[in-house]
């Protein structure tokens, strides 16, 4: 799953230069659901940055706290929560890490995924809005998880889908049919990321300085 994300600073222009920020990328060393969060999302024809719940929260959602923060990229088509979203409202978001913990006879060991290259990462995402008044709305979004390939395995089952760059404009657009889109909902690929361990700090929220993300141990790769 996707209990928490990285977010260090990341040049969004480098991976699509025409991007408009309308503002700024949220940051976080251990960011949790049911915060705002950086997303990207097409508007009239143009990717645009902007800032979006974590936890999809549609207009007939009565209790926050069951607003789902991941959707299973093997029931979109089937839960109407997430049907009409995917279908119209996909986003990105751009992270630099996802946390997994992986279980150990006392305790579990939290893990930070990232490229092997330490880079950015586009995760995919769907969107909803609810209008709270004639003028004003909330947006929210949850992440749409995959069966995590089999190097990351032992850490979770499951982490979010990576959009590559070159896909984003695809992923974004309404037009691409279901079809299209779902194809690219796959494991990421082995060589692509890597985990290695970190403190024990990211387990609690609060805790947001950068040791929640420090190495306490080397990065599990498909190349080592």
């Amino acid at each position: 799953m996707a209990g928490r994300l990285h977010i260090a600073p990341i040049d969004l222009r480098a991976l699509l230069p025409d991007l408009a920020e309308d503002a700024p990328l949220v940051r976080s060393p251990n960011l949790a659901p049911r915060r705002m969060l950086s997303a990207i999302r097409l508007e009239a024809g143009t990717p645009c940055l902007g800032h979006l719940f974590w936890g999809l929260t549609p207009p007939w959602l009565k209790v926050l706290d069951h607003a789902p923060h991941c959707a299973r990229a093997e029931s979109l088509a089937e839960r109407p929560m997430f049907r009409e979203a995917f279908h119209a409202r996909r986003c990105l978001v751009p992270v630099t890490g996802v946390y997994a913990w992986k279980p150990q006879p006392r305790f579990k060991q939290p893990f930070l995924v990232t490229r092997v290259d330490r880079g950015p990462l586009l995760l995919a995402g769907l969107w909803c809005r609810f209008h709270t008044s004639l003028a004003e709305h909330t947006d929210s979004l949850a992440l749409i998880t995959v069966p995590t390939n089999s190097l990351l395995a032992p850490l979770t089952d499951r982490l979010p889908a990576v959009i590559p760059a070159s896909a984003a404009h695809r992923w974004l657009d309404p037009q691409t049919p279901a079809e299209e889109a779902m194809a690219l909902l796959t494991p990421a690929p082995r060589e692509l990321l890597g985990a290695f361990p970190v403190s024990r700090r990211v387990n609690h929220p609060a805790n947001q300085d950068a040791a929640c993300a420090h190495p306490v141990g080397p990065m599990l790769r498909h190349d080592a």
